[in-house]
């Protein structure tokens, strides 16, 4: 589990200076942990660095350091052409260094791409930190005694300066969060932890700071290619950049659904394309939409990658969310429910490879025996080598833009008025929002005359939160991106892709941690970032189908059966199965518990949709896991 946590002051002041080698002091006798980096005013700790994965790098002339994993732009042709890309051994030269420090971190944001921090000096004699575009390595910041920890880990911090000085709950972020569905800016809902935004620069002694990425820059500048030509361009990315952090392991489970984001980056990912030895993982679960195997089989055997099958756990206990690691917001568990699957078969998985002789490759095409898994799981704790990555198409449905509504239309009208093609775009938006053409006209119309600010509210809880918490909302701008307002002015296709770019998504596995395999999300690379964020919608949906670029992109890697489904795969009835199991536990949390008794949520609905009982009122499993996850974070801080 690579972690950092730097400790940084004023060495002009003798008091700060002591305090701060006092805590330097007590990390240097932590054998797990090894310094980093250190500059006037600045030491920085880190654990589990690995060669080639999560590196830490001091600059020579004591110009700075980097934590984690850096990429060449240039290289990313090759990449995508080549097996042997150079990526892997991408470092920064000290020429590069000497431009970083002299641009004050645009040269890294420009030439670079990949997952880091960085820690550097400023013309002024103070010291930075840079966290990446994409945000990935997690990045936050508390105050103690006039130092300024920087960490990647809460419970680093904690240990660090002693539970007394443990922060509290901020109840006003806890009422934006039940609101907005995310905090997307600088405050958490702890006081005194901020984060670090993705392509921000802070200055660690003055706390000024700037943007040196902004997603709504790349959305402003929309590209006018050919489809045919973004098609190109969005496959060569695509795979140069799964192909890149595929080159950094040695082992890569591959999460295959079945669908169309998961079967792209496992076309990546052949023999011939990579190194790595890569299983594909399916998990499934009784339901309409929860069981993709036969789709995961096809992929599987057109990739020529062995395929595990795993049911997901029905009997998954929420007393583990209870217990999870304290973080500064809540942590939505349901995407890490099979984390404990997961870690056994990563580890496993990874010594099975690692002991297996070097030409020999696991079988191609699908295995799901009973006596494959039970080995796997046996032999997970058999040796100390690193874990596998496990890879995961996260992120596609927004890089790609699967969104089922007339958004486009309304897109094209703002880019480009009402010129010929507004036509193909209306018909393309009556198709992808299953409206009528005068439906999509009229939404169209309307929204390129006086755009409507409601249709910008996402996320949240509104329909189970109390009508005084509706009415008394906190200032909802302190909790916002500091770029929502130029995120606001996009079209409202645009809007809703950008802005949801804009959140990073979790890196550490709350429940398995040091036993998790590290997550890498390649879809969520900074250059398909910055490319689809400039592919209008109306040209990433056209003809009427959500993705329907990529589908053009990767028609020619993936079965006919994947590039023309229509149907989603989803966890519906799953998390209902999780939430009948551990129905006694929820409803003692969401009824009895902090945010029941502060008054915040409608209780009477929230009981209703407990009960079992069929009822009209709305209010998704997805939303009371939501709620059992915010609630059970508020008991770990009050614990």
């Amino acid at each position: 589990m690579f972690r950092y946590i730097a400790i940084a002051w004023d060495p002009a002041r003798q008091e700060r200076a002591g305090l701060a080698a006092q805590l330097d002091a007590q990390w240097e006798r932590r054998p797990q942990w090894k310094l980093a980096l250190r500059l006037p005013g600045l030491s920085v700790y880190a654990t589990g660095t690995l060669p080639g994965v999560n590196e830490a790098q001091e600059f020579h002339d004591g110009l700075g350091g980097l934590l984690g994993k850096v990429f060449r732009r240039a290289n990313l042709s090759s990449s995508s052409s080549s097996s042997s890309s150079p990526a892997r051994d991408a470092r920064l030269t000290i020429l590069d260094e000497a431009r970083l420090v002299d641009s004050q971190g645009t040269s890294l944001v420009r030439d670079f791409w990949g997952r880091y921090v960085a820690f550097f000096p400023t013309a002024r004699g103070s010291v930075c930190v840079l966290r990446d575009p994409t945000g990935t390595l997690p990045c936050f910041r508390m105050s103690h005694q006039g130092l300024t920890l920087v960490f990647s880990w809460l419970e680093d911090a904690l240990t660090m300066l002693g539970e007394r000085a443990a922060p509290v709950v901020d109840w006003d972020a806890v009422a934006a969060q039940l609101q907005l569905g995310a905090l997307t800016g600088r405050e958490t809902m702890l006081k005194g932890v901020c984060e670090v935004l993705p392509g921000e620069r802070l200055d660690l002694r003055t706390g000024g700071s700037e943007l040196l990425w902004e997603a709504p820059r790349f959305a402003q500048a929309p590209l006018g290619m050919a489809p045919g030509d973004a098609a190109a361009q969005m496959r060569d990315t695509v795979q140069a950049c799964a192909r890149a952090w595929a080159s950094c392991y040695d082992t890569v489970l591959l999460r295959l659904s079945g669908g169309l984001d998961s079967s792209m980056l496992l076309s990546c990912l052949r023999e011939e394309d990579t190194h790595a030895h890569v299983l594909a993982v399916n998990y499934h679960s009784p339901g309409s939409d929860s069981d993709e195997r036969d789709y995961a089989r096809l992929m599987a055997q057109r990739a020529g990658r062995e395929l595990v099958e795993r049911e997901r756990d029905p009997d998954f206990r929420i007393e583990r969310v209870l217990r999870a690691a304290r973080m500064p917001a809540p942590v939505p568990y349901i995407g890490w429910m099979n984390g404990a699957s997961d870690a056994a078969l990563a580890r496993a998985h990874g010594v099975a490879h690692q002991h297996s002789s070097a030409g020999t490759r696991a079988s191609t095409g699908t295995n799901t025996s009973t006596s494959t898994s039970t080995n796997l799981a046996t032999s997970a704790h058999a040796s100390n080598h690193p874990t596998p990555a496990m890879f995961s198409g996260t992120g596609g449905d927004l890089v790609f833009c699967e969104f089922p509504r007339w958004w486009p239309a309304a897109d094209y009208l703002d880019d480009n008025g009402l010129r010929p093609g507004f036509v193909a775009a209306v018909m393309d938006a009556a198709r992808l929002g299953r409206v009528s053409i005068w439906t999509a006209l009229g939404h169209a119309l309307r929204e390129w005359i006086r755009p409507d600010a409601a249709l910008r509210e996402t996320g949240g809880f509104a329909n189970l939160l109390s009508n005084e918490t509706r009415s008394r909302a906190p200032c909802l701008s302190r909790f916002a991106h500091p770029l929502h307002r130029e995120v606001s002015a996009l079209p409202i296709g645009k809007y809703m892709q950008t802005f949801g770019l804009m959140y990073p998504i979790g890196y550490y596995d709350p429940f398995e941690q040091d036993l998790a395999p590290e997550l890498v999300n390649p879809l969520l690379a900074q250059p398909l970032v910055e490319l689809c964020l400039r592919l209008p919608t109306y040209s990433l949906t056209v003809g009427g189908r959500g993705r329907s670029l990529a589908r053009q992109a990767f028609a020619g890697e993936l079965p006919v059966q994947i590039t023309n489904r229509r149907s989603k795969g989803g966890m519906e009835e799953h998390l209902k199965a999780v939430l009948a199991g551990n129905i006694d536990l929820v409803r003692g949390l969401l009824l009895e518990g902090a945010l029941s008794r502060r008054g915040l949520l409608d209780r009477r609905t929230v009981e209703i949709l407990l009960s079992g009982r069929p009822t009209t009122l709305a209010g998704a499993p997805a939303q009371l896991h939501g709620l059992v996850a915010i609630e059970a974070w508020l008991g770990r801080w009050a614990a």
